[in-house]
């Protein structure tokens, strides 16, 4: 069967991700500078392969002291680090439009096998009659594992930062000529 090569689409695409403050609020930043690609097996995206980079110079949780403290060696280390990558090993229907994809996600110069949902939304043509398709994409990853451990203290000892964080990206990807 002849593959079929998509690339994201940034322009209709975003990158979210969530974590807990203090235990009782959730923070939410982005990513806003990304890319990546896809190669299916025609339109059929069962085993399709995905190869997804994040520029961690480009977080942005709407403070920028936060940002900036983001982006040191307390956490991302992005002079170091500027970029966190996905390559997919498994692409594989779950239940109706969600497939489980799993992968290898480096961060911070560390590698783990994660497994994100990624659930399917359809396909358009645009106005200029390419063709696009869309991908819900969520997931969780404990940050510690990624060498991402700095947290400080609260007056009562608990934990300003959780360690668990939300993945949430909607991701439209274009098909190439």
């Amino acid at each position: 069967m002849e593959t079929t090569k998509w690339v994201v689409d940034p322009m209709h695409s975003e990158v979210h991700f969530k974590v807990k403050h203090l235990v009782i609020s959730t923070v939410t930043g982005a990513f806003n500078t990304f890319g990546g690609e896809a190669t299916a097996n025609g339109d059929d995206f069962e085993n399709a392969k995905v190869a997804f980079t994040l520029d961690v110079n480009s977080i942005n949780t709407n403070q920028e002291a936060r940002d900036n403290h983001l982006r040191s060696a307390e956490f991302f280390d992005a002079g170091q680090f500027p970029t966190i990558s996905f390559e997919s090993t498994s692409f594989k229907k779950a239940k109706g439009d969600i497939y489980a994809v799993t992968g290898n996600l480096t961060m911070k110069g560390i590698t783990k096998e994660v497994t994100i949902d990624a659930e399917y939304g359809g396909a358009a043509k645009d106005a200029w009659g390419n063709t696009k398709l869309g991908f819900e994409v969520t997931g969780k990853i404990n940050r510690k594992e990624f060498g991402l451990t700095y947290n400080a203290l609260t007056e009562t000892g608990g934990l300003a930062l959780g360690e668990d964080i939300k993945l949430i990206a909607n991701i439209q990807l274009a098909k190439s000529a």
